[in-house]
């Protein structure tokens, strides 16, 4: 995530404004005296999103100074301290719910991903998310897969070509798409095939896609199907054929994921720590002396 994107910026100040419109009405009992703060853990986690607290506040305020005492990616337990604040109240205050969402959200979907990937630790399986996010939040929300231990799948639309089974329906089918697209996207853009069957998949592998994501497949299916596929890229005379194939699959229970790491497939996808996690919950405490 590029913290000096100008969008990113956009975004940040859209939420300050979202919660403060013409400002918070009780600066005017805090006299703007200097005062002292700092977060604590009230679970077990794996934290993300200080970063992105030092840019708000910042922009509500560039005389607080905020120390953060972790990293984003960095694991946490309950009653840990995670930041210190100082600066003027009215300004802790103006940024304190903004703040706290923010990263307790991010944190949550990091959690969840650090429980997944710990399923996948002892193999080369890695864990990739999806373009299912929450609307606005997509940038932050991968970020927080990533500083989970997962890997970023498509950013968005443009990011790689993905047949999937409305494409595939609505098209002249795979092969006949795959050169299409061969001969239309940039060559820097890879071609995925979401494939429901073997027929498919191996099709796809022949037309020379870049990536097979095998989907809702039985995994008994799936254990016969990816040598075949191996092979394929490497045996294929077709002039087509991608012999660095990625195979995926999606689809699948996340607490079932142990169950794949010997399939000998390279990636597979989901979307639970974005739709399903709940949020890691932190508060902030005002220290009772002056700053």
């Amino acid at each position: 995530m590029d913290l000096r994107s100008p969008k990113l910026h956009k975004i940040l100040e859209t939420w300050i404004d979202e919660d403060l419109g013409d400002g918070d009405l009780t600066r005017f009992v805090l006299n703007n005296r200097n005062a002292s703060a700092h977060w604590i853990a009230k679970e077990d986690g794996t934290f993300c999103g200080g970063e992105l607290v030092k840019l708000i506040f910042d922009k509500i305020d560039p005389q607080v100074d905020i120390q953060l005492l972790i990293k984003d990616g960095q694991k946490f337990k309950k009653n840990q301290r995670l930041l210190e604040l100082q600066g003027p109240s009215a300004s802790l205050v103006a940024g304190e719910r903004v703040t706290l969402n923010v990263a307790m959200h991010l944190s949550g979907v990091a959690t969840s991903t650090a429980l997944l990937v710990t399923k996948l630790s002892e193999s080369n399986v890695q864990l990739a998310d999806t373009r299912k996010t929450t609307p606005g939040l997509r940038m932050f929300e991968k970020y927080a897969f990533h500083c989970g231990g997962g890997i970023n799948h498509r950013l968005g639309l443009d990011d790689a070509a993905m047949l999937k089974e409305n494409h595939i329906e609505w098209s002249k089918g795979i092969s006949e798409s795959i050169k299409i697209l061969k001969r239309t996207i940039p060559w820097t853009k890879k071609i995925i095939v979401e494939a429901e069957t073997p027929t498919q998949a191996k099709e796809a592998v022949e037309a020379g896609a870049d990536g097979i994501l095998l989907d809702e497949m039985p995994i008994h299916t799936i254990e016969k199907l990816v040598p075949e596929l191996r092979q394929l890229s490497i045996t294929s005379k077709s002039k087509y054929v991608s012999q660095d194939i990625v195979i995926e699959v999606s689809g699948i229970n996340p607490n079932n994921l142990s169950n794949y790491i010997l399939t000998g497939i390279d990636l597979i996808s989901t979307s639970a720590p974005m739709t399903k996690s709940k949020w890691i919950d932190f508060s902030m405490r005002f220290d009772s002396h002056n700053a």
